[in-house]
């Protein structure tokens, strides 16, 4: 597994960062043989510290999880913590969707905007024309998923939603977690398969 572990505007010494390897190599171990890669950023929020933590554990399984503690190391064991508790969770489904993935999974290819999202000072959003500022743009791809898929993914992830290529009727999909703590799922065809 390949490690980097980022402080900002934090010096990470090596006895921690030694720590961030041990304990991810042992969890990511458990679970998945080998991850292929994971990345810790360790920040100070006012008197707190917070750890990100991200893992990129096998294709298209993102996982991300975040810690906060007045220390280092128990911000990082806390993130690795939940990191944790997401993998026991899933890890049946995970099984499973990998036996029954034969290979390539269909990606649907798109592109992938940041917009403005700051009002100038009479509180009017920033516009060219009729479109928003688009401060970066990027290539995605749109994962053909079961919606229960989508959800583990998105769990997983830490993202707050998820497109996806529904694999019942092969449309368009989304999940999102709700301000309430429930998953909400649009589907604009209503699982048609017209």
């Amino acid at each position: 597994m390949q490690l980097s572990v980022k402080g900002q505007q934090i010096d990470v010494g090596t006895a921690l960062r030694g720590h961030m390897e041990e304990s991810l190599s042992r969890m990511l171990g458990k679970y998945f043989g080998d991850a292929i890669d994971a990345r810790v950023t360790l920040s100070r929020t006012g008197h707190n510290f917070r750890a990100v933590v991200s893992a990129h554990v096998g294709r298209n399984i993102h996982l991300e999880a975040h810690g906060e503690a007045d220390q280092p190391y128990p911000a990082f064991d806390a993130a690795a913590e939940r990191l944790s508790k997401r993998l026991r969770r899933h890890k049946q489904r995970l099984r499973d969707h990998h036996r029954e993935d034969s290979g390539d999974q269909e990606m649907v290819p798109a592109q992938q905007y940041i917009l403005s999202g700051e009002a100038d000072q009479d509180g009017e959003w920033e516009q060219q024309g009729d479109q928003p500022v688009v401060v970066a743009e990027m290539a995605t791809d749109i994962p053909s998923l079961t919606v229960s898929e989508a959800v583990m993914r998105m769990d997983l992830s830490g993202h707050p939603a998820m497109m996806f290529r529904n694999l019942a009727h092969g449309g368009l999909n989304m999940v999102y977690r709700r301000s309430d703590g429930n998953i909400g799922w649009i589907d604009p065809r209503g699982n048609r398969s017209d």
